[in-house]
């Protein structure tokens, strides 16, 4: 019979995602996430034999399947636009714990190769989150180019403001963007 393991599976996704979040994938060391896990490398390597990258990897799929349950479904849910878009703020606010959180989808992009061994992952994931959002603002009444310039418009404009929060040390950038955003992206032409 095995050994209990000393850190329950959602635990340890949350602080790897912190620690990957927190130091990006250069950055975050086995000794870093072994510190963030309380684990110590062997059995972090024991639970992920693929090491960093498949820590990091598990860590990008169950953002992916939080934001596919708590943001894509309910985009594409039914009701007025103007209500999930208002979902959607809620649970990006819940996400990014108020802009004190970087993205990940961020942090994993390598910038030293075009085709880093996560590109595929988070290439699908904004396709889909962009894909909700276009659908959502036809639904609105846009024509498809508009709802597609608005929906990659409004991810363009979250991703600044938790790059300039994180870099400022000041949330409101992001607390100011999560106001505009329904505006953003339902407003007149």
């Amino acid at each position: 019979m095995g050994r209990k393991a000393s850190i329950d599976e959602a635990d340890l996704m949350a602080r790897l995602s912190a620690a990957f979040r927190e130091f990006g994938f250069e950055g975050a060391t086995l000794t870093v996430l072994s510190r963030a896990t309380g684990l110590k490398r062997a059995s972090l390597y024991h639970r992920f034999p693929d090491g960093k990258e498949q820590m990091a990897r598990e860590v990008l799929e169950a953002a992916g399947t939080w934001l596919q349950v708590n943001v894509l479904a309910p985009l594409k849910d039914g009701g007025p636009p103007a209500e999930r878009i208002g979902r959607m703020v809620g649970k990006l606010d819940e996400f990014y714990s108020g802009g004190r959180q970087a993205c990940l989808l961020n942090l994993l992009s390598s910038a030293h190769i075009h085709e880093g061994p996560f590109t595929q992952l988070i290439r699908q994931t904004f396709e889909a989150w962009i894909g909700a959002l276009t659908t959502t603002l036809v639904d609105a009444g846009l024509t498809e180019a508009t709802a597609r310039a608005r929906a990659e418009r409004g991810v363009v404009l979250l991703q600044g403001s938790l790059v300039l929060s994180r870099g400022t040390g000041d949330t409101r950038p992001f607390r100011e963007f999560l106001k505009t955003l329904p505006q953003e992206l339902l407003g007149a032409d």
